[in-house]
């Protein structure tokens, strides 16, 4: 059973990312400050949950927030930046659009920066203790999720409607065929023979 938030007497906001390990398409997070009286049977971690469950629940999780903020950050700003710090600061962005701003954050995993004076608390597998950061994670990989089947359409023989942009086997043999993609990630080892790009 997930507990609502860490601070009770806080107004706590949960943040996570999605898509950290794709090869393709944008790193996404969401930021969500649930009410107290918010409860769900269903909620977890979005990786626990299938599609069909994460579908569902996302406009449940709009609907019964007091505020929530999604922000992808894109393959360059990715690559100018690197992944963490990119994961980081689309969590940031999404803390920003809360009306009104928390008090207290908690994250997902074991990596923050600060974010103005606003205390916070840094929990490993997050998402499978705090309601408010399963929220963000559903958030975060159903808007992440829509995007890619949506560039799917532009590009699809890379099938990212189903792998989402992930390493898979599928993914890897048409970028071989294929190549690279705006979509892709260039400071990423695309291949795991890869030891350089040509990007000419």
């Amino acid at each position: 059973m997930l507990t609502l938030k860490l601070n009770p007497d806080l107004l706590e906001c949960g943040t996570d990312e999605a898509g950290r390990g794709c090869l393709a398409g944008p790193v996404t997070a969401a930021a969500v400050i649930l009410p107290d009286d918010f409860n769900n049977s269903v909620l977890n971690d979005s990786k626990q949950l299938t599609e069909i469950k994460r579908n569902q629940l996302k406009p449940i999780i709009e609907d019964s927030s007091l505020t929530y903020g999604v922000t992808h950050i894109f393959m360059e700003e990715i690559d100018e930046i690197n992944i963490l710090n990119a994961s980081i600061l689309a969590m940031q962005r999404s803390i920003e659009q809360l009306k009104p701003q928390p008090e207290h954050i908690i994250v997902d995993g074991n990596r923050f920066k600060p974010y103005h004076n606003t205390p916070y608390t840094c929990v490993i597998k997050g998402d499978g203790k705090y309601l408010n950061i399963a929220a963000a994670s559903v958030l975060a990989k159903t808007y992440r999720d829509e995007f890619m089947e949506k560039i799917h359409e532009e590009f699809p023989m890379y099938n990212w409607k189903k792998n989402k942009g992930y390493p898979t086997v599928e993914h890897r043999d048409a970028i071989r065929k294929y190549g690279i993609t705006k979509y892709h990630r260039k400071s990423f080892r695309l291949l795991p023979e890869q030891l350089t790009l040509d990007l000419k």
